[in-house]
């Protein structure tokens, strides 16, 4: 298993495991909720309709290990994912081009990180949220230096820099039931706990794939 040093070798190696064959659905689904994997597996391709989103999974060397960035979404009766924990990111853009430019465009409007800043080192499997009927494609992006961070308002609540080594250890995951959208409540979802909060669905889906990618290196 590969120890997070505050060196090149993490990268060189994480960047070529990128570019093979990824743990794909299998690892997402470790921390899918039974409803939501049930739909993945009788559904596996989305609707022809489906939008598409970018979202950037950030990575840094601070403090002698790797960090990430995590928003807590504003209350928004109009946002399917209201008071969510998710990484940056958001809708497609015609003019972002490719879909990593839509990553690293939302990653500065949400979280304040400078464009010239990020290195997209590679893409993680792409995964369909039914509530929202988004793609969702997430991207690997070194950072060149720490970050400051600057919330975007009305959009972003809180922010997060975890370890990934937060993720990686057991004592953090949990069963919980969260109550989500108008009300409804649902039971032994899966999550990763961090600062009290949980973050599950897609987020925690992207996550359980990444940690994998990171356990095999």
């Amino acid at each position: 298993m590969m120890t997070f040093m505050g060196n090149s070798d993490f990268i060189k190696l994480l960047t070529a495991r990128l570019s093979g064959p990824l743990p794909g659905q299998p690892a997402q689904l470790k921390m899918a909720f039974a409803h939501r994997a049930e739909q993945l597996r009788l559904s596996p391709a989305p609707p022809p309709d489906a939008r598409v989103a970018g979202v950037l999974l950030a990575l840094w060397h601070d403090d002698h290990e790797w960090k990430t960035v995590l928003i807590q979404r504003t209350q928004n009766p109009r946002d399917r994912h209201s008071g969510q924990v998710s990484f940056p990111g958001g809708k497609h853009e015609e003019a972002d081009g490719d879909i990593s430019r839509t990553a690293v465009r939302e990653a500065h409007e949400e979280v304040g990180i400078a464009p010239k800043n990020i290195d997209i080192i590679g893409k993680l499997t792409e995964l369909y949220i039914p509530v929202s009927n988004f793609i969702v494609h997430p991207y690997v992006g070194l950072l060149s230096k720490k970050p400051v961070l600057i919330p975007q308002p009305g959009e972003v609540e809180t922010v997060y820099t975890p370890p990934v080594a937060h993720f990686r250890d057991e004592n953090n995951k949990s069963l919980r039931e969260l109550r989500v959208g108008t009300g409804t409540v649902m039971k032994d979802v899966p999550c990763y706990l961090l600062e009290n909060r949980a973050v599950w669905g897609a987020t925690a889906m992207i996550l359980s794939e990444f940690t994998e990618i990171i356990d095999e290196l």
